[in-house]
């Protein structure tokens, strides 16, 4: 017997879930098909469970350092055990609410099974033959680790997926990759009491592509927990009951070395669907699809920007194309955000510095240091440094990069910023607040106004400024 529907979607993640309410606005016939589990990668083993984590960590440094302000505490005492019930408790609750939507959803369109095709169209689920106008593959990723290493290390070797099933905090850890997910558990089970040391295989610590900034972090981070740079060529061996890395004995290893999109076992070689050099999905982002036929592509098994909400997005615009096919419709995307939620944060809004120097771009850059930023003093917090970039011509506001206090907040201002398409004048006349770490960005794009020398605005329409040369007339 043979399914047939309109629309085919391979997974149930944060893009697949988007993917089925957008085909859904347009046909029923629709089939979500999961392999392994309902729920998304940032409920189960992603963003919200690392931010559980992150919060503990947060608590714990709080009462350690509250001395600075004249507080005395006893020095905080770390219940393991009840830190990670809470991160699973949490964790299950989160997943809990995923997993009600898409039982909410009618069982006729939901098939559980492991999808493959066999021709244009035509997939098999477990000896099931479905016949699908058009396909969307949403199928995620998973950590990447190096050859030989699980067979190795055995249970010694951990990925992040492991990491919020612990019921005790291990002794020690040594975390390879210093991206995003190795850099934000590293500083939580540092600040958690865990023995830790975080291998960086080149000289980048975290995403910032700004040399000065890059260059900053590496400093910040490296006065938080032991770091070791350039460590291309780790061997970890396990030695009883211990991983060796590096000259150092650990309880575990923590493999961050980045994540790999699932395109394995789907059967694309019955498709002729074209890839880049590296082997990644030439995809349309502005519409979803993959080639020219009604092939679909979504999330981050697209490896492109592997967020949730761009995740969203991105299976919103390919589930409604796929479910319109053949009338495909190109829809924009939103200004690029990323944050690290790091201690001090990382925040990138709109181009990095890396891509406008690659574009040939012609921008200046606007600096500002926190370390006398009045608020962020006062809550001692201050490190770091934020840049924004500004086209030379224009002045208008194409991205910035960042380390350092509230810049998950800072980030979103300049992302809408971004977006807009505003210049850094018209940012200038946007009200800033005192005292507030916010005034740090305002004295980055008062720098940043004085290097563009762009002709003034009629004072009449301009409150913040230099009025110096009409006052003199």
């Amino acid at each position: 017997m043979t399914l047939s529907c309109d629309v085919a979607i391979i997974g149930a993640g944060t893009a697949g879930m988007a993917a089925y309410r957008a085909a859904r606005v347009h046909t029923d016939q629709v089939l979500l098909i999961e392999a392994a589990h309902y729920g998304t990668t940032c409920a189960r083993v992603g963003c919200m469970p690392s931010k559980l984590l992150i919060a503990a960590a947060e608590a714990a440094e709080a009462v350690r350092e509250s001395h600075r302000f004249g507080v005395q505490a006893e020095p905080p005492r770390i219940d393991g055990r009840a830190v990670m019930q809470r991160v699973r408790s949490e964790r299950d609750r989160f997943v809990g609410f995923v997993l009600e939507t898409v039982h909410g959803w009618p069982e006729a369109t939901r098939v559980f099974g492991r999808a493959r095709f066999t021709g244009p169209g035509v997939l098999e689920v477990d000896g099931q033959r479905i016949q699908a106008r058009s396909v969307v593959i949403a199928t995620g990723s998973h950590p990447a680790v190096p050859a030989g290493w699980r067979e190795r290390l055995g249970a010694r070797l951990l990925v992040n997926d492991d990491v919020f099933d612990w019921v005790d905090l291990p002794r020690s850890l040594a975390v390879v990759g210093a991206g995003v997910i190795g850099l934000e558990l590293a500083l939580a089970l540092h600040k958690l009491g865990v023995r830790v040391r975080l291998f960086a295989r080149g000289e980048r610590v975290g995403p910032l592509t700004d040399p000065e900034l890059q260059a900053l972090s590496r400093q910040l981070f490296a006065d938080e927990l032991p770091l070791t740079l350039r460590a291309a060529d780790l061997d970890p061996v396990l030695d009883g009951d211990e991983v060796v890395i590096g000259g150092e004995r650990f309880d575990v290893l923590l493999c961050a070395a980045g994540r790999q999109p699932n395109l394995d076992g789907l059967g694309l070689e019955a498709l002729a669907l074209p890839h880049d050099a590296r082997g990644h999905p030439l995809i349309d982002r502005h519409t979803g699809q993959w080639g020219g036929g009604p092939v679909f592509i979504a999330g981050d098994v697209a490896s492109d920007r592997p967020l949730l909400h761009e995740a969203a997005d991105a299976g919103r615009i390919a589930g409604d194309n796929a479910a319109r096919w053949p009338d495909v419709h190109r829809r924009p995307r939103r200004a690029p955000l990323a944050i690290v939620f790091s201690e001090p944060q990382i925040a990138i809004a709109g181009a990095t510095h890396a891509e406008l120097v690659a574009a040939g771009q012609a921008f200046d850059t606007g600096r500002v240091s926190f370390a006398d930023q009045g608020r962020s003093r006062v809550m001692l917090v201050n490190r770091g440094g934020l840049h924004v970039y500004a086209e030379r011509s224009s002045g208008r506001l194409l991205g910035a990069e960042m380390i350092g206090p509230a810049a998950e907040h800072l980030g979103h201002l300049l992302a809408w910023s971004v977006q807009r398409g505003d210049t850094v004048q018209q940012m200038l006349d946007c009200p800033f607040y005192h005292p507030v770490i916010e005034e740090g960005l305002r004295t980055a794009l008062r720098q940043l106004s004085s290097d563009l020398h762009l002709p003034q605005p009629p004072i009449e329409t301009c409150l913040d400024c230099d009025t110096a040369a009409e006052v003199g007339n």
